[in-house]
């Protein structure tokens, strides 16, 4: 069966099944996106408590009636009613629907606010890898490239954050996306980086496909 994976603004992201509806970081907040671009979800998943992955009120609209929400603690201790499972690195779990979660490390090692302190504590989001009729789904969450990332395999769509700032830049996403060697690697989170510049990074050093998605488009993994 088809899954469709839409790029719907920044680092949210709408997988659809036959059956299931999932969204990651969907969120209003810091976006041009608005409730009524959301359909009920069977699934959500929260990378990290910053407002532009994790939008409480829009959470609470658009799950359905006892659909899961999986976020680490840091967003479970903001979220008040609804069922929220909190996650941390390494942990993993099988879903009802036939959809196994494992939750990665996703953190910065070299981006850091004015006091010193990380954008991305270590410890404060995930990552989330996503097996769903068989095929594994990596959204990388906002992270650098960290050594964590040397231990993923078999990934068919990986989802990398090359914005800068926050996150990788192009240059460690390309690196990112050829170390891990998915089947398609789909740059997110830009911030204004040239996302042409990572594909001809990535498709001259590896044998990944790299798919461009702007907000709104999809891509569908057979």
């Amino acid at each position: 069966m088809a899954i469709t994976i839409r790029c719907l603004a920044h680092a949210s992201f709408q997988i659809k099944t036959e059956t299931q509806n999932i969204y990651i970081d969907p969120s209003t907040q810091h976006t041009d996106l608005k409730e009524k671009d959301f359909e009920p979800a069977d699934l959500i998943l929260v990378t990290h408590p910053h407002q532009d992955h994790f939008d409480k009120k829009l959470l609470k609209k658009i799950r359905k009636l006892g659909s899961p929400i999986i976020a680490p603690p840091s967003v479970r201790e903001q979220m008040k009613g609804g069922v929220v499972w909190d996650v941390g690195p390494g942990q993993f779990m099988q879903l009802s629907s036939g959809i196994d979660v494992r939750a990665v490390d996703a953190y910065n090692i070299k981006r850091f606010r004015p006091n010193g302190e990380p954008f991305h504590p270590k410890g404060q989001g995930v990552g989330y890898i996503l097996k769903i009729e068989g095929k594994r789904i990596y959204h990388a969450g906002d992270t650098d490239l960290i050594p964590e990332m040397e231990g993923l395999f078999n990934i068919d769509v990986a989802l990398l954050p090359s914005g800068d700032t926050y996150t990788m830049d192009i240059a460690e996403a390309s690196e990112a996306a050829t170390m891990i060697n998915p089947e398609v690697a789909i740059p997110m989170h830009l911030k204004g980086s040239d996302p042409e510049v990572f594909k001809n990074n990535v498709e001259g050093k590896s044998s990944t496909k790299v798919v461009i998605l702007g907000e709104g488009e999809e891509y569908t993994l057979e």
